[in-house]
C-alpha cells in the first residue's frame, strides 16, 4: 500500500434535523440536533483511513474549543495529527446543516474559520509529505492559493493530484493542469464546464473539457444515478448501490475518501469507484459526516453481500 495524503478543511458540524426544511423568514422546530467533527477535507481524511488507507490529514484549526474537536476525533480514530496547523488568529470553522428528515436533502452554510488562512510556510513545512505520498486529495473549501502551492509541489515529486471540486468555486486551468484526476459531481461539473450533465453522452463533453486541460482521469458522481468514470478511452456510468438513505450529508466525501483508500492500495479505477460507492452507500445510512463513515469490514462486508449487484 501507497501513502496518501488529504490536503483540505476541518469544520465543527452543527446539525439540525426537522420535518422539512425552513423557507426564507420561516422558523421550523427541530427534532435533532448533533455537533461533531466535519470539513470536506476532514471527512475525507477519515473515510480513508477508517478504509484503511495509510493516509497523513493536513488541515488548520484555530486555538479554540471546536479545535480540540480534531484533536481529539484523530487520537480517538489513531490518525497523526502531527500536520494539523493550529492559530491563534482565527477561530476554527463550522457548517450549519440542515436536514429534511422526510426526505434526507440538506441545506449547509460552510464558515471556513482558520482553514481558509493556510500559508505558503505551513504549506512547505508538508513538502516532506508529499514526497513521501504517491497521491494527495484536494477539495475546494480551503484558501485556493494553498491548494494550488500544494498541486505544485505535489507535481514536482511526482505524486498525483486528485481534486474534488467542492464546493465549487472558479479555478484556473493552470491549477486543473496539474490535477492527475478530478471528481466534480454534476452540478459542479455543469459549473466548471458549462455543460449541463444529464447522461452519458453529455458527461463525456465534461470530460472533454477536462481533458483539454491537461487532466488524465475524471469521475463525475451523479447522485442516485452512479458515477460517471473515464479512463483510458473507457467511459461508463456505474449504477449506485440501492440502499436507505437516513442523511445524505457527506456523502461525496464518503466517495472521495473510499477512492482515494482503493487507489493507494493499487486497484484500479474502475474498482476503486465500486469501493468508493459501497463506502458512500454505508455512510448514508447513518447520521452525521465524520462520524458516518464505515470501518474496512463492513465495506468488505457490503461489497460481498453486493457482488452480483
Amino acid at each position: 500500500m501507497s501513502k496518501a495524503a488529504v490536503f483540505g478543511s476541518f469544520v465543527v458540524d452543527l446539525m439540525a434535523r426537522s420535518p422539512r426544511l425552513p423557507v426564507p423568514g420561516e422558523t421550523v422546530k427541530g427534532s435533532v440536533f448533533k455537533m461533531g467533527p466535519g470539513g470536506k477535507g476532514f471527512n475525507q481524511g477519515v473515510a480513508a483511513h477508517k478504509a484503511g488507507a495509510d493516509v497523513t490529514m493536513i488541515s488548520k484549526v484555530g486555538r479554540d474549543s471546536f479545535g480540540e474537536v480534531a484533536f481529539n476525533t484523530m487520537r480517538e480514530l489513531q490518525m497523526d495529527t502531527s500536520h494539523m496547523f493550529v492559530t491563534d488568529d482565527t477561530e476554527t470553522g463550522c457548517a450549519l446543516i440542515l436536514v429534511d428528515e422526510k426526505t434526507s436533502q440538506n441545506e449547509i452554510i460552510i464558515v471556513p474559520g482558520a482553514c481558509s488562512t493556510i500559508t505558503e510556510e505551513e504549506v512547505k513545512n508538508i513538502e516532506a509529505v508529499l514526497k513521501e505520498a504517491e497521491y494527495v486529495l484536494l477539495q475546494l473549501e480551503v484558501n485556493q492559493e494553498a491548494n494550488e502551492l500544494v498541486a505544485e509541489l505535489a507535481c514536482k515529486h511526482g505524486c498525483k493530484v486528485i481534486v474534488n471540486t467542492a464546493p465549487y468555486a472558479p479555478v484556473t486551468d493552470e491549477f486543473l493542469s496539474k490535477a492527475y484526476m478530478v471528481t466534480p459531481n454534476e452540478v459542479e461539473a455543469e459549473e466548471i464546464t458549462g455543460v449541463p450533465v444529464k447522461d452519458l453522452e453529455s458527461a463525456k463533453k465534461a470530460a472533454a473539457y477536462f481533458y483539454d486541460r491537461g487532466v488524465k482521469e475524471v469521475l463525475i458522481t451523479l447522485g442516485s444515478r452512479g458515477v460517471f468514470v473515464s479512463s483510458g478511452g473507457r467511459e461508463e456510468i456505474i449504477p449506485c448501490f440501492k440502499v436507505e438513505a437516513v442523511d445524505t450529508t457527506g456523502a461525496g466525501d464518503a466517495f472521495n475518501g473510499g477512492l482515494l483508500a482503493a487507489l493507494s492500495e493499487g486497484r484500479d479505477i474502475w474498482e476503486a469507484a465500486r469501493f468508493a460507492s459501497g463506502l458512500a452507500a454505508l455512510s448514508v445510512q447513518k447520521m452525521g459526516t465524520t462520524l458516518s463513515m464505515p470501518v474496512r469490514e463492513e465495506i468488505d462486508r457490503f461489497l460481498e453481500e453486493h457482488k452480483n449487484s
